[in-house]
């Protein structure tokens, strides 16, 4: 009953950025059919280990929420299927390479003309149109490419160093998704589908927007900083007695009450540190000082002593850590879910809350063919018509 009931997605999508577009409509409520290519269906079913039983684990992630149908697309019978459902489909996603498709005969321009409603999403490399647009993508690739991996890592004459999760892929479905409900928004309003295009490459350069305001005002690209911010400090992690602890002392009010909790008075009326600008300037002696002092007490310590003077600051969890912290749980971001062949198993939940309408994960993600015989029975399929393309292999039922 989420906010997006109602609106049924056909998702094309293989591995991440496509699947993280139709999972997070899924979880708003978004009837989300999973079209997977037979023989194996979507690449990360092989993406092993880690497994859950048989099941990929990465798959099952990306997949939930959403009911699942295979299809053999190298096969006429087969692409009369997706035609079939396309031509009742509210959306579509997909993030296959350039031309795909329509090498399929199933182009955006073929399908509208049935389907004039029709919301086309597709997620790419580098997008549909430029000198690029032919060229696949990957997340590696486009973190380098939009400039992410330039900023990311220790420091100068260091090693580049790319965003530890595939920031790209995951921020491109989610642009994909919001792409695709705006135009639903259209679709509601004239009744006029359209093409959404977004892509990894510029997924990348959204997550550049204080570096990008840094090199348009004054022509140079700043490089890596580690954890540091390039527009302000003291804002970075500091080793602590037995860890490390995050720092967010960004503007003047929190670094005006950060040396006394920190016991080193002699900081508020030190020149070098007294305004942002010059805090930047002599960052590396701030820098030096406070992490001689951190290292004198445990993070634990240091978190209670901050957080009574009002000073941000935060430990840094792994994930293990992060799946059983309190806030995490009581935000409902791990729950579980049914599985038709493991039972009930774990995963990740909604991260958007809204006061009116339900959103949550209720469905495991489905084995491979789980929903094809149902999906092709509401399309008109008899029982024997369904009997007789599984036994010519033009999808798989369970």
């Amino acid at each position: 009953m989420g906010p997006l009931e109602g609106l049924r997605i056909v998702d094309l999508g293989r591995i991440m950025a496509g699947p993280v577009c139709g999972l997070m409509l899924a979880d708003l409520g978004a009837d989300v059919i999973k079209v997977e290519t037979l023989p194996h269906g979507d690449p990360s079913r092989r993406f092993l280990p880690p497994s859950v039983g048989d099941e990929s684990a990465a798959f099952m992630i990306m997949n939930r929420n959403k009911r699942g149908i295979a299809v053999d697309l190298r096969q006429p019978q087969g692409r009369a299927v997706l035609t079939k459902l396309l031509a009742s489909a509210d959306g579509l996603i997909e993030n296959f390479r350039a031309g795909t498709m329509e090498k399929m005969g199933l182009g955006y321009d073929t399908v509208r003309v049935t389907n004039p409603r029709l919301i086309w999403c597709a997620v790419s490399g580098f997008g549909r149109t430029g000198p690029m647009a032919q060229r696949g993508g990957f997340d590696l690739t486009a973190q380098g490419y939009s400039g992410l991996m330039s900023v990311t890592g220790e420091g100068p004459d260091r090693p580049p160093v790319k965003v530890g999760v595939p920031i790209t892929d995951i921020t491109a479905g989610i642009l994909g998704a919001l792409g695709l409900v705006s135009a639903y928004v259209h679709q509601l309003r004239t009744g006029e589908g359209q093409y959404v295009d977004t892509s990894l490459f510029e997924a990348g350069i959204t997550h550049t927007y204080w570096q990008a305001a840094i090199t348009l005002a004054t022509g140079t690209s700043p490089g890596p900083l580690g954890s540091a911010h390039p527009l302000s400090a003291p804002y970075e992690a500091f080793k602590t007695a037995d860890g490390w602890i995050n720092l967010g002392a960004s503007n003047q009010a929190t670094w005006e009450r950060l040396p006394h909790a920190m016991e080193l008075p002699e900081l508020a009326d030190d020149d070098r540190f007294r305004e942002n600008a010059s805090r930047m300037k002599h960052r590396g002696k701030l820098v030096a000082i406070l992490s001689a002092r951190f290292k004198q007490r445990t993070t634990a310590e240091w978190l209670e002593r901050l957080d009574a003077a009002h000073v941000p600051a935060g430990p840094v969890l792994d994930l293990e850590a992060m799946l059983e912290f309190p806030q995490t749980l009581a935000r409902q971001m791990v729950t579980s879910v049914p599985h038709r062949t493991l039972g009930t198993v774990k995963t990740l939940g909604t991260p958007i809350k809204f006061s009116e309408t339900q959103t949550g994960v209720d469905r495991g993600a489905p084995v491979l063919g789980e929903h094809t015989a149902d999906v092709l029975a509401r399309l008109g399929y008899s029982s024997t018509d369904i009997d007789r393309l599984h036994t010519a292999q033009v999808i798989h039922r369970v």
